[in-house]
């Protein structure tokens, strides 16, 4: 009787993050592949397009007009998702019907006034600057009494909803707890209370000792695939030192951070030679005057490609209906993430 083990066999694995499961099922990666494999051609930008509503000098869509800023630049968003201003208000009917207003700040970060650039091609100093900007961001935000959760990310590429190809970022300050940082509150609290100690010192110590999930480390940072990895290279970049949010970090650990989602996004761009789009988050405390030291700082990225640079995974079917699936292993995602070189794939031609 054949015996059961992980590389070749359907399984489940546990994200203790959010208590979510994933179906691993990796003997559907050993079948051939008949789709497509072409590279995508890559895009040249120019440094600036007159056309760019976050160049520098030129008018947004909403009628407002960008100084001409160098390096980075911080506006709230002219068609925000959220308001400061939504009156309280909601609906209670009962178990069945309920709504509730939602009162927030949702601000755009340029990354760099030059428009051809992306995060893997940009310079460790300037991307130090971003993170800055997220901190400040960040300390302004979590100062307004309305508001509980700080959400820093990035959408990179039009296929994961990304509006304007010019580097940049949101942040999304809300008066709830978003749906996903919620689950992590909850199962971070837990585990902090039984046993002292957060839930990812626990973990990136276990991924250190066993090492085939690390992609990357420096002094402050570790960049891994989590075990229970939804995306075909999904990965999770983990503070080293258990910290509650960025504005904890010293200034060696911003640098480092800086440094690590540097390499982390060369490994992206490298591995089908395309620019890799993702959507990456920070996740961090709630701003809601708690202490939270069960929370410890950490980024996801999730990016949509599977087997090339045009072949995508979508959630649909039974990943909808049912629960997510993958076939590529974490283990395997990693080695192929891990052997590719260290120089962006531009620098090389």
């Amino acid at each position: 009787m054949s015996v059961f083990n992980i590389e070749d066999y359907p399984h489940r694995r546990y994200n203790p993050l959010t208590g979510d499961w994933v179906l691993v099922s990796p003997h559907r990666a050993k079948r051939p592949w008949q789709g497509q494999v072409e590279k995508s051609v890559t895009e040249e930008k120019p440094p600036y397009d007159p056309g760019c509503y976050l160049c520098p000098g030129n008018e947004r869509a909403g009628g407002k007009v960008n100084p001409d800023y160098k390096d980075t630049f911080v506006f709230t968003n002219d068609f925000s998702a959220l308001l400061s201003d939504t009156p309280h208000g909601g609906i209670d009917e009962g178990e069945l019907f309920k709504a509730e207003s939602e009162r927030g700040i949702c601000k755009v970060i340029c990354f760099s006034e030059n428009h051809s650039l992306t995060i893997p091609e940009m310079p460790v100093p300037d991307i130090r600057k971003v993170v800055d900007l997220w901190c400040d961001e960040f300390r302004e935000l979590s100062e307004k009494d309305f508001i509980n959760y700080v959400q820093v990310f990035e959408n990179k590429g039009a296929i994961m909803g990304c509006s304007n190809p010019h580097p940049h970022g949101q942040i999304w300050s809300s008066s709830s707890i978003p749906v996903e940082p919620a689950k992590e509150c909850k199962t971070q609290k837990a585990y902090f209370e039984k046993h002292g100690r957060t839930l990812l010192s626990d973990y990136l110590k276990a991924e250190l000792e066993k090492e085939v999930r690390i992609l990357a480390q420096n002094e402050s940072f570790v960049a891994l695939v989590p075990f229970w990895a939804v995306w075909p290279f999904e990965t999770m970049v983990v503070s080293k030192r258990a910290v509650q949010n960025i504005l904890a970090l010293t200034d060696e650990e911003r640098t480092g951070l800086a440094g690590i989602y540097k390499q982390l996004t060369i490994m992206y761009d490298n591995l089908f030679e395309v620019s890799f789009p993702y959507s990456a988050g920070l996740h961090q405390a709630p701003t809601d005057g708690g202490s939270h030291p069960e929370w410890h700082l950490h980024i996801h990225f999730y990016p949509p490609l599977l087997r090339s640079a045009t072949v995508k995974k979508f959630m649909v079917g039974y990943e909808m209906l049912a629960m997510p699936q993958r076939d590529i292993t974490a283990e395997g995602a990693a080695k192929r993430l891990r052997e590719l070189p260290e120089i962006h794939f531009k620098q090389t031609r």
